[in-house]
Protein backbone atom coordinates (compact mmCIF):
# COMPACT_ATOMS: atom_id res chain seq x y z
CA UNK A 1 0.00 0.00 0.00
CA UNK A 2 1.11 3.34 -1.08
CA UNK A 3 -0.09 6.33 1.56
CA UNK A 4 -0.43 9.67 -0.41
CA UNK A 5 -0.91 13.27 1.47
CA UNK A 6 -1.49 16.48 -0.60
CA UNK A 7 -3.31 19.73 0.27
CA UNK A 8 -5.70 22.00 -1.59
CA UNK A 9 -7.83 24.90 -0.55
CA UNK A 10 -11.59 26.21 -1.02
CA UNK A 11 -12.72 29.52 -1.40
CA UNK A 12 -14.34 31.10 1.94
CA UNK A 13 -17.88 31.09 2.46
CA UNK A 14 -17.50 27.78 0.50
CA UNK A 15 -17.51 24.98 3.35
CA UNK A 16 -20.97 23.92 3.66
CA UNK A 17 -21.42 23.46 0.14
CA UNK A 18 -17.82 21.78 -0.69
CA UNK A 19 -18.99 19.25 2.01
CA UNK A 20 -22.21 18.42 0.67
CA UNK A 21 -20.99 17.75 -2.32
CA UNK A 22 -19.38 15.34 -1.01
CA UNK A 23 -21.70 13.65 1.13
CA UNK A 24 -21.88 11.47 -1.00
CA UNK A 25 -19.46 11.67 -4.12
CA UNK A 26 -21.42 10.51 -7.38
CA UNK A 27 -21.39 6.64 -7.16
CA UNK A 28 -19.80 6.21 -10.43
CA UNK A 29 -16.44 8.73 -9.21
CA UNK A 30 -16.37 6.11 -6.52
CA UNK A 31 -16.49 3.40 -8.66
CA UNK A 32 -14.13 4.65 -10.61
CA UNK A 33 -11.48 5.48 -7.32
CA UNK A 34 -12.05 1.63 -6.39
CA UNK A 35 -11.32 0.86 -10.17
CA UNK A 36 -8.11 2.24 -10.25
CA UNK A 37 -6.74 1.00 -6.84
CA UNK A 38 -7.99 3.82 -4.06
CA UNK A 39 -8.39 1.80 -0.74
CA UNK A 40 -9.16 4.11 1.02
CA UNK A 41 -9.45 8.34 0.97
CA UNK A 42 -10.22 10.98 3.35
CA UNK A 43 -10.09 15.08 2.68
CA UNK A 44 -9.99 17.38 5.68
CA UNK A 45 -11.11 20.90 6.19
CA UNK A 46 -8.92 23.39 8.62
CA UNK A 47 -11.86 25.90 9.42
CA UNK A 48 -9.80 29.25 9.75
CA UNK A 49 -7.20 28.79 6.54
CA UNK A 50 -10.01 26.76 4.45
CA UNK A 51 -7.13 24.64 3.29
CA UNK A 52 -7.89 20.86 2.43
CA UNK A 53 -6.02 18.42 3.95
CA UNK A 54 -6.12 14.81 1.98
CA UNK A 55 -5.03 11.55 2.51
CA UNK A 56 -5.25 8.93 0.26
CA UNK A 57 -4.13 4.98 0.32
CA UNK A 58 -3.80 3.53 -2.92
CA UNK A 59 -2.21 0.17 -4.54
CA UNK A 60 -0.74 1.65 -7.59
CA UNK A 61 1.02 4.94 -8.46
CA UNK A 62 -0.25 4.65 -12.09
CA UNK A 63 -3.45 3.46 -11.90
CA UNK A 64 -3.82 6.68 -9.16
CA UNK A 65 -2.22 9.02 -12.17
CA UNK A 66 -4.96 7.50 -14.79
CA UNK A 67 -7.64 8.54 -12.42
CA UNK A 68 -7.11 12.16 -14.01
CA UNK A 69 -8.25 11.38 -17.54
CA UNK A 70 -11.75 9.52 -16.98
CA UNK A 71 -14.38 11.16 -17.96
CA UNK A 72 -16.00 10.92 -14.53
CA UNK A 73 -12.98 12.70 -13.00
CA UNK A 74 -13.25 15.25 -15.42
CA UNK A 75 -16.79 15.99 -14.96
CA UNK A 76 -16.13 16.52 -11.15
CA UNK A 77 -13.05 18.54 -11.46
CA UNK A 78 -15.45 20.73 -13.52
CA UNK A 79 -18.66 20.38 -10.79
CA UNK A 80 -15.90 21.73 -8.14
CA UNK A 81 -14.10 24.12 -10.01
CA UNK A 82 -16.31 27.28 -8.39
CA UNK A 83 -15.49 26.16 -5.30
CA UNK A 84 -11.60 26.18 -5.48
CA UNK A 85 -8.44 27.43 -6.62
CA UNK A 86 -7.86 25.37 -10.00
CA UNK A 87 -5.99 24.70 -12.71
CA UNK A 88 -6.83 25.57 -16.67
CA UNK A 89 -7.63 21.88 -17.11
CA UNK A 90 -10.17 22.52 -13.96
CA UNK A 91 -8.18 20.23 -11.84
CA UNK A 92 -8.17 21.78 -8.10
CA UNK A 93 -4.54 23.18 -7.42
CA UNK A 94 -2.76 21.20 -5.09
CA UNK A 95 0.03 20.27 -3.55
CA UNK A 96 1.57 16.91 -2.51
CA UNK A 97 2.73 16.56 0.97
CA UNK A 98 6.27 14.14 1.86
CA UNK A 99 5.77 11.77 4.44
CA UNK A 100 8.11 12.57 7.59
CA UNK A 101 6.74 10.02 9.81
CA UNK A 102 4.70 6.71 9.83
CA UNK A 103 3.67 4.52 12.76
CA UNK A 104 1.42 1.26 12.39
CA UNK A 105 0.00 -0.99 14.73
Amino acid sequence: MIRKAFVMSIHPGNEVEYERRHRPIWPELEAVLKKHGVLSYSIFLHPETKQLFAYAEIDDEAKWKAIASTPECKKWWAYMKDMMPSNPDNSPKSLEIKEVFHIEK
